[in-house]
């Protein structure tokens, strides 16, 4: 890691008073960090001037890369008509017009579009919207969620409940409302008994039972398409997500896709769903909206959904949630340079190359690495688990911080990558270049060895 000279008074000023998102704080004070100063394609560039690939996307949301030419023009323009106005009773040109964008590129059933501010309120927005459609349709007893043991939707109150990942929701549990929990699908941590084929049947046969067994009272079935991210990047099996559909359908339930993490070209389309042509009465977008710009999230539902909310003011059907800065007019803006950007450069077209590539950089430089037990990718969605022993599966002892040293490898490495434990994980900008895409891979191997070989 470089010196950091340059950075020491900025370092001294956050140690003292900045509380850093899922950081022990302890740790941060007691070790050298980077201070980004600014980004320039798919590189951040600390206040020393030094360079990294930015390998996480900045959190999963750069899409085309910082400083794109295109989204700093319409951000730059958009300000010089309006940086923000309330919804509430009105209406301001970029949402409105996002919002005629966005039907036009998700699955046919989605037409209305509410705005939140990121991925957790979403998620929020979908679980609230859920349980009083079942309310205004005068059915009761439909007040629980089913989701899986796993799962990761957010840290609001809600979001956490129909979250699953003990290490960041085990302490609230007091605090979160009642669901229905269903295993993850994780193939590589399957019974050694089972084949995988066996398992992922097993896996999707006890979604549908527990569909069917909770119909009567669940509001909706809320998942992560395809792959849970902050679970570790744990891949569902094909068709997975189809069978939960058809299940939701033969017990007329919702179904809310939580596109945040992987909506936007993620993984390969521009929504998981598209792999397995479902189209949910829900979903939730966020991250990769505005490209990486600016926070803006928003939940598409059906027009069934939205019809039942209609009535006179006096009935009380309105839908009574909203946030100041709803449908902001300049991440609105970005967000439709962003969809031009996709568009005109032609970005889902050129996915599949590139997650080809990925693929055999993967299998060159990072599978028969020590101590990789599974390497997971769906897309240019990549976790890489490391373990203690490959044939038992052991995890590495948590005191260790294997994932965390390795990371902290990558920086000397010019890479920015960041682990969930002992998975590590890459989720570069769709922008980046193949020669990028060699460099993160290749340097994500040798800091394996480096640590553990």
């Amino acid at each position: 890691m470089s010196a950091l000279a340059g950075t020491d008074p900025l370092l001294e000023v956050d140690r003292r008073h900045v509380w850093h998102p899922f950081t022990q704080m302890r740790s941060w004070c007691a070790e050298p960090q980077l201070v980004i100063a600014a980004g320039e394609g798919c590189e951040l560039i600390d206040s020393d001037g030094n360079r990294y690939l930015d390998g996480v996307a900045s959190l999963w949301a750069n899409l085309h890369g910082h400083r794109h030419p295109r989204l700093d023009a319409a951000l730059i323009e958009q300000a010089g008509r309006l940086s923000h106005c309330t919804m509430l009773g009105l209406a301001n040109v970029p949402a409105t017009e996002l919002a005629g964008r966005l039907v036009e590129l998700v699955p046919e059933r989605l037409r209305k579009v509410f705005y939140a501010g990121d991925g957790a309120c979403a998620v929020e927005i979908a679980i609230k919207m859920a349980f009083e459609y079942w309310s205004l349709r005068g059915v009761s007893g439909r007040c629980r969620f089913l989701k899986l043991d796993e799962a990761y939707h957010g840290d609001t109150v809600g979001a956490v409940s129909v979250g699953g990942i003990d290490v960041f929701h085990r302490i609230f549990g007091p605090l979160l409302f009642d669901t229905v929990a269903v295993p993850t699908p994780n193939a590589y941590r399957r019974p050694n008994d089972l084949g995988v084929a066996d398992y992922e049947e097993a896996a999707a046969g006890a979604m549908e039972s527990a569909i069917a067994e909770h119909a009567a009272s669940l509001a909706g079935v809320v998942v992560e398409p395809r792959i849970q991210a902050a679970a570790g990047m744990l891949t569902h099996p094909q068709g997975y997500l189809r069978r939960v559909r058809a299940a939701c359908d033969r017990h007329d339930v919702l179904l809310i896709v939580d596109e945040v993490a992987t909506g936007f070209g993620r993984t390969g389309r521009m929504f998981a769903c598209d792999a397995e042509g479902v189209e949910p009465d829900l979903m939730t977008l966020g991250k990769g909206l505005t490209g990486g710009y600016l926070p803006l999230s928003a939940v598409l539902t059906s027009d069934d959904v939205y019809d039942a909310f209609l009535g006179e003011p006096h009935e009380g059907r309105t839908f009574y949630h909203g946030h100041t800065y709803t449908g902001n007019p300049l991440a609105a803006a970005v967000a439709l340079a962003s969809l031009d950007v996709f568009a005109d450069e032609a970005v889902i077209e050129g996915l599949p190359a590139k997650v080809e590539l990925m693929r055999q950089l993967l299998d060159r430089h990072v599978a028969a690495a020590p101590n990789v037990g599974d390497v997971r990718q769906e897309g240019l969605m990549v976790g890489v688990e490391l373990v203690a022993d490959l044939h038992t599966r052991e995890p590495l002892p948590a005191a260790r911080r294997t994932g965390d040293r390795i990371c902290r490898r990558a920086v000397d490495h010019g890479v920015i990558v960041r682990p969930l434990g002992d998975v590590l994980v890459l989720m570069p900008p769709l922008a980046m270049s193949p020669d990028e895409l060699e460099r993160l891979v290749e340097v994500i191997g040798t800091c394996i060895r480096e640590e553990l070989g």
